[in-house]
């Protein structure tokens, strides 16, 4: 493996299921405690998906970002008890976010990103109306108010942190 900061160093191994019964005793055996990399190699085993991944000037501050105003939880970070991470996965509900530091592509695969917007995040909320105002009140910059589309949803647009545009949208019934 590449010798980067946010990558792993050693193989990941599969899992043993666990835990079985002890036939000695007839009793459940206590599984030996996870530690980060356990963890990651058991949250890679389950993944058969696809996700974006947001580059990003700040990893800590886009977390935060996603986390408090998206509701995005974090479900791994590396390093694992890190300050400042070089990656942090995020999930809602059933939709997967991966935010990793600018300099990423670079090490990784020898291309440097744009200055422009990189991507564009598109969330459905409860209440877009609702939403911006807790966007606004934590001085998100707001790129479009809140409006009803021809299609029959409510969206608005708002920067993350790097100023990509987020989406945010609803019904236009249930804005």
């Amino acid at each position: 493996m590449l010798d980067q900061p946010h990558v792993l160093q050693r193989p990941l191994l599969p899992l043993e299921p666990g835990p079985p019964l002890d036939e000695r005793r007839g009793e459940e055996r206590t599984p030996p405690r996870e530690n980060a990399e356990t963890r990651h190699r058991r949250y890679l085993r389950a993944v058969r998906r696809a996700f974006p991944v947001v580059y990003t000037r700040d990893v800590k501050t886009s977390a935060a970002f996603y986390g408090k105003l998206l509701g995005f939880a974090k479900q791994y970070q590396f390093p694992p008890d890190s300050d400042e991470p070089g990656y942090v996965g995020m999930r809602r509900d059933e939709s997967d976010l991966g935010i990793v530091h600018e300099s990423s592509p670079q090490r990784l695969i020898g291309q440097s990103i744009g200055d422009g917007p990189r991507f564009e995040l598109f969330v459905y909320v409860d209440d877009v109306d609702d939403t911006v105002g807790r966007m606004r009140d934590a001085s998100v910059p707001i790129l479009r108010e809140p409006e009803d589309m021809p299609w029959g949803e409510r969206v608005a647009f708002v920067a993350d942190p790097d100023g990509n545009p987020v989406t945010l949208a609803a019904s236009a019934e249930s804005a």
